[in-house]
């Protein structure tokens, strides 16, 4: 029986991975089998990344992209469907962050934000679903995160481009299903990154949340590797219009526990 998690033969485009999450993403694609295209805004960023995905023994084309620059995106994706002749598999993991309180975001805040994280991953999409729709075949994975479907105080617009991910999944699912292309959004909870490290500076806030987390402790970027091989795989090809949360179930909604007074003696 043909294993149906591997990724040999398959070609992957995994965006904005220059640092963090990305190339965690890009990492087990290519320990699963799959052949990759790199990105970053600059091409410098991605040298070490490279050798390291070579020395699995698989290929990696880096590209340049800036996700806000439709022409840039179009040289991306015809440069990656050139490199390899099909693209198979998209993770649509660039993005940004601003952390202000809703009172002092700017105009260029929120443009900055909507502009990468929600427009950005539409426009990716369709460029990459133009190649996959001649094939009828594509698996599409948009990162988002636990604000697909939580709001949190000082990330307004992040959570509205987030939240705004999860329903443009679905939307592209029912798009491009007739076509062979499953969408799908991948949203992690809390991961320690370049993004929000400074947080985990504050160990009274740590302890919070972990109190908050049933699985009782943040996220490791391990976590996310089966998760999105089964995206990238056949195994999941049922499987579309989803949003999977990999959170630690922080999204049931938990809260700190607290201990009820011990009974006295009358």
């Amino acid at each position: 029986m043909n294993n149906p998690f591997d990724l040999t033969g398959k070609t992957a485009i995994v965006t904005g991975t220059s640092r963090g999450l990305g190339q965690y993403f890009g990492r087990a694609l290519a320990r699963a089998g799959a052949d990759l295209v790199i990105t970053s805004r600059s091409l410098d960023t991605l040298a070490g990344f490279q050798k390291e995905v070579e020395a699995l023994g698989r290929r990696a084309v880096p590209l340049e992209l800036d996700v806000r620059d439709q022409s840039s995106i179009e040289r991306m994706v015809e440069a990656a469907h050139q490199a390899y002749g099909r693209i198979d598999i998209l993770v649509n993991n660039a993005g940004c962050n601003v952390r202000k309180p809703a009172l002092e975001v700017t105009w260029d805040d929120w443009n900055l934000v909507l502009d990468t994280n929600l427009r950005g991953t539409f426009f990716v999409a369709q460029a990459v679903a133009r190649r996959m729709i001649p094939r009828r075949y594509g698996r599409i994975i948009n990162i988002g995160s636990v604000t697909c479907v939580f709001g949190y105080a000082g990330l307004g617009p992040y959570t509205a481009s987030r939240g705004g991910v999860k329903q443009l999944t679905m939307s592209l699912a029912d798009d491009w299903g007739p076509h062979g292309i499953t969408v799908n959004c991948l949203a992690p909870g809390w991961f320690k990154t370049k993004q929000n490290e400074v947080l985990y500076q504050n160990q009274e806030w740590v302890e919070y949340l972990c109190d908050r987390i049933p699985l009782k402790r943040p996220g490791k970027p391990t976590d996310l590797e089966g998760v999105v091989v089964f995206l990238a795989s056949d195994a999941s090809e049922y499987i579309t219009g989803q949003t999977l949360l990999i959170d630690g179930g922080i999204s049931t909604g938990a809260t700190r526990a607290t201990v009820a007074p011990k009974k006295t003696a009358d």
